[in-house]
């Protein structure tokens, strides 16, 4: 049976464009999304369409990962991060604007962004379709769309007040063609001290790269100039609950074995948070 399409994407059909087609507008037609030569794209009953063609991408989170995430950003350990993107997004744009989260995973910091525009609507682009199932019901004005955020974005040029990218994969040129004008790029990436203590004690986990932020600056330069940026660091308190929550929903979980989690004594009872966070606006 045909899903009706949700309030928050049908709001938002006009900022998608036929993946395949790239430029033709897509239109609901029995529950799903259709471009008008034909090609059709189905909607998800758990609220999120899904434009992904060919190949499919297979990094996305598991359910498991998924899970972890939810349950760990619903303690409010990570509220710093959420508020300081709402804020740079607030300064940035009307109320009125059009956010787009690039590896939006729960839809945790898309809703936060919306929470502060209170007229403003909101789409999340990840590969995740566990996590798309959380993000289509995270606000009642943000959009859930399955995408693989390496490729071209099936989005109109200069679609984006904001384009809100937190721990999250990057693609620069398509970040420039989907702003406008006057629209602002908001990164939020971890530095060498985020998590230390935990990366410390479970030596599988993934390390902070020490030239990524050279590498940021790189990639992101041609297209985009620094407008601000702010540093939020902070001392979390972990039960072991947390901690083990914490662990699983990143990728890395992936090589973290049963045994280096057994020992209670492994994992720490608060852990550092520290990230920066930028908005840039465009060349």
């Amino acid at each position: 049976m045909p899903v009706s399409l949700p309030p928050a994407l049908d709001l938002s059909l006009n900022l998608l464009r036929c993946p395949t087609c790239r430029t033709r507008r897509l239109h609901p037609e029995c529950g799903a999304l259709r471009c008008p030569v034909g090609h059709t794209f189905d909607t998800a009953r758990h609220g999120y369409a899904s434009l992904l063609t060919g190949t499919r991408a297979t990094s996305g989170d598991d359910a498991a990962m998924v899970q972890a995430r939810d349950r760990f950003l619903s303690t409010g350990a990570y509220a710093p991060i959420r508020e300081v993107g709402a804020r740079l997004a607030a300064v940035a744009v009307s109320e009125q604007g059009t956010v787009v989260d690039v590896g939006c995973g729960t839809g945790y910091y898309l809703a936060g962004v919306l929470d502060q525009l209170p007229g403003a609507r909101g789409l999340g682009l990840d590969t995740s379709v566990r996590a798309l199932r959380l993000a289509a019901r995270a606000h009642d004005r943000a959009a859930a769309v399955a995408w693989d955020v390496f490729r071209p974005f099936p989005l109109a040029d200069e679609a984006a007040d904001i384009v809100l990218d937190v721990f999250a994969p990057r693609n620069p040129a398509e970040f420039r063609r989907v702003l406008r004008p006057t629209g602002r790029l908001i990164v939020v990436r971890p530095t060498g001290r985020h998590l230390a203590e935990l990366r410390g004690q479970v030596p599988a986990m993934v390390t902070i790269d020490p030239a990524k932020e050279q590498r940021l600056d790189r990639a992101l330069n041609p297209f985009l100039e620094v407008a601000v940026t702010e540093q939020v660091e902070y001392s979390v308190p972990l039960t072991r609950l947390d901690a083990l929550h914490l662990v699983a929903m990143k990728p890395s979980a992936r090589h973290v074995s049963r045994a280096d989690l057994n020992d209670g004594s492994v994992l720490p009872d608060q852990v550092t948070v520290s990230v920066l966070a930028t908005a840039y606006q465009p060349r």
